[in-house]
């Protein structure tokens, strides 16, 4: 890529940016707070997830610098591992992805039924609003890209300001939250390190995106200099805004009175701004969080068209729409998986830690490659590609959150766990049942 061409210290800035602040923290700061046993917890969670995040950013950037390749994730893991692992990690990305968008549209949908409190919605009337949803966006994309692009400009504008309604709130004069007895916590006599743990789960799932910066390692302006100082700063906005938005719900909700809530956006801005306004938002969020919905129907078909592409997937899931390019059986697919998650898990929570626990293996595979590439890589050193400082203590940082978080949820939900580990060996077995003859990467 020309000189010119390649994106400068703001653009890649605004990219983390972009990528990191999703519609998780209208529903995870409830979850989180859930299961800290002190507010010393939860503020602490937060800005570890931040630092997290940086390390995990900094630490795909420089794998995307030394590796600058098509096809993501599955190739670099081919060049590390074995395409098996390739294979499996990536088809749990796949699965844990999916996993995303039906909790995320699980929250849109818990926020529109605030605006009919009449009807007592259970969590199957949830996750058929769910549902719907995801079958309408499903729709859209068939339509072809320049429709989907369109929807997703205007559903990111309305995100945006709706997390300018939840800090601003701060501002506007509110009522002190009432005294409540403290919540239990729903697992007896946890210390304070556990409940870190816990509390990271949600927290983690809010930070998630930064590992996209794999994808511009190659296409960024003197990337020694311009990619640590975009992802400082980037995170930085992230967690600034994030523990506004925190604050906001310590302050104006409270923090025993968060644990009780899920919908904890519509709670906040009700108290400030009246049912009305409360109303308001929870239509306009709902459109929000559309937008993830919609940002994942796009991208993940295309994950599928390349694994196929390669001969990881069959044939048929690289078979385009003659009409107007779209991936229809990926596509199709990818839609099936999200419906299929929503009504087995049916709740928040429990999409949540299936998500997160296969993101830890995504997580600690794709980040310790760096350390194979460093080896196999090393006559790119001083080329001006980006190499991170502080290593390797930066991505073990990364690491050893990851196991952390992964063994927190093994702890409190075991069967979730159980569940995770056996997907990845099933997809492992996939392969070899069905693989012909590969060449690996060299």
């Amino acid at each position: 890529m020309k000189g010119s061409q390649k994106l400068n210290l703001f653009s890649f800035t605004m990219i983390v940016v972009g990528l990191v602040i999703g519609m998780g923290i209208f529903r995870t700061a409830a979850t989180s707070a859930k299961d800290a046993i002190a507010p010393s917890v939860y503020f602490s969670a937060w800005i570890l997830g931040g630092f997290v995040a940086f390390c995990g950013a900094l630490t795909y950037a420089e794998i995307g610098s030394r590796f600058p390749v098509t096809g993501g994730y599955y190739k670099i893991f081919s060049y590390a591992y074995h395409p098996s692992i390739a294979f499996a990690i990536n088809c749990i990305i796949l699965i844990s992805n999916a996993a995303s968008l039906s909790g995320v549209a699980l929250i849109g949908s818990g926020y529109i039924t605030k605006l009919f409190p009449g009807i007592a919605w259970t969590d199957i009337d949830k996750a058929l609003i769910s549902c719907v949803a995801i079958i309408i966006f499903y729709g859209i994309n068939l339509m072809g890209l320049k429709m989907s692009s369109k929807a997703q400009n205007i559903l990111m504008m309305i995100k945006i300001t709706m997390i300018v309604v939840l800090i601003s709130a701060l501002f506007f004069p509110h009522d002190a939250p009432a005294a409540v007895a403290a919540v239990s916590s729903p697992i007896p006599q946890m210390g304070w390190l556990q409940s870190l743990g816990v509390s990271l789960i949600a927290v983690s799932f809010t930070y998630g995106g930064y590992q996209q910066t794999i994808n511009f390692g190659n296409e960024v302006d003197q990337p020694s200099k311009n990619i640590p100082r975009g992802i400082f700063w980037g995170i930085g906005i992230i967690i600034a805004l994030y523990l506004l938005a925190n604050l906001s719900y310590y302050t104006i909700v409270g923090f025993e009175q968060m644990k009780g809530e899920k919908e904890i956006a519509y709670v906040l801005v009700q108290k400030v701004f009246g049912n009305r306004g409360a109303d308001v938002f929870s239509f306009f969020l709902f459109f929000g969080v559309l937008a993830y919905v919609n940002a994942l129907m796009m991208s993940n078909p295309r994950v599928m068209y390349a694994m196929s592409d390669e001969g990881s997937l069959p044939k048929i899931f690289s078979k385009q729409s003659s009409k107007n390019d779209v991936l229809v059986i990926s596509l199709s697919v990818f839609a099936a998986l999200c419906i299929i998650i929503l009504f087995f898990a049916q709740t928040f929570e429990k999409i949540l830690n299936f998500t997160i626990f296969l993101d830890c293996f995504g997580m600690v595979a794709s980040s310790a490659t760096l350390f194979i590439l460093r080896k196999r890589t090393k006559h790119l050193d001083g080329t001006g590609i980006y190499k991170m400082k502080l290593y390797p203590l930066l991505p073990l940082i990364f690491i050893a959150n990851y196991l952390f978080v992964g063994v927190s949820i093994a702890i409190q939900t075991p069967d979730t766990a159980l569940v995770g580990v056996l997907v990845l060996g099933a997809f492992v077995m996939i392969y070899f049942l069905m693989a012909k003859p590969r060449t690996r990467l060299s």
